[in-house]
């Protein structure tokens, strides 16, 4: 039982990291999660941007990065052009205005594709934990041919169930992205 416990947590750890990666895919709203990615070289060391400022969404469109330090905006802004996430900074002297573009029908399209490249990273990250599973459970020596074949039953209803999980959550962002 602690084989099929310890890879339903690698099952679980591989869809979680799915939907996180998930949340850098932008889907023409406003998402502070697009910024997680940014360093900023705050005093000569590369520093998370949610470490050194507050990160707000204003409108739908919009998101608002406010320093708590406001000599580092320029180090911010010169943060975000390098992180190259496609959104321009706009200073005012007291925080960045990062105004989010419509999506084009072409860039919907970029990014399904790929969301379902992620997706398939994950099934074949499940994949890769069954067979690996599997061939615990087919090498343990302490289990009967019943119990051997009952586990590798459950580590496929396992996949399955984790499957479905993942081609429910890609569903869902896909319809995310294509819907205006």
């Amino acid at each position: 039982m602690d084989i099929l416990n310890e890879v339903e947590n690698k099952m679980e750890k591989a869809v979680e990291n799915m939907e996180r990666r998930f949340t850098n895919v932008r889907a023409g709203r406003a998402n502070p999660a697009i910024l997680d990615a940014v360093m900023v070289t705050y005093y000569g060391t590369p520093t998370p941007l949610k470490s050194l400022a507050t990160i707000s969404v204003p409108e739908a469109r919009q998101l608002m990065i406010k320093p708590f330090d406001k000599s580092s905006l320029s180090d911010i802004e010169k943060g975000i052009y390098e992180a190259n996430i496609g959104l321009t900074p706009n200073n005012n002297g007291e925080s960045i205005i990062l105004n989010i573009p419509d999506l084009t029908e072409e860039t919907r399209k970029g990014y399904v594709k790929e969301v379902k490249q992620i997706a398939e990273d994950c099934k074949i990250n499940l994949r890769n934990i069954r067979q690996d599973a599997n061939n615990d459970i087919k090498k343990n020596d302490e289990f009967t041919e019943d119990d051997k074949e009952g586990y590798l039953d459950d580590v496929q209803d396992l996949i399955k169930k984790y499957n479905k999980i993942v081609d429910d959550k890609l569903a869902e962002k896909e319809k995310d992205l294509l819907s205006i």
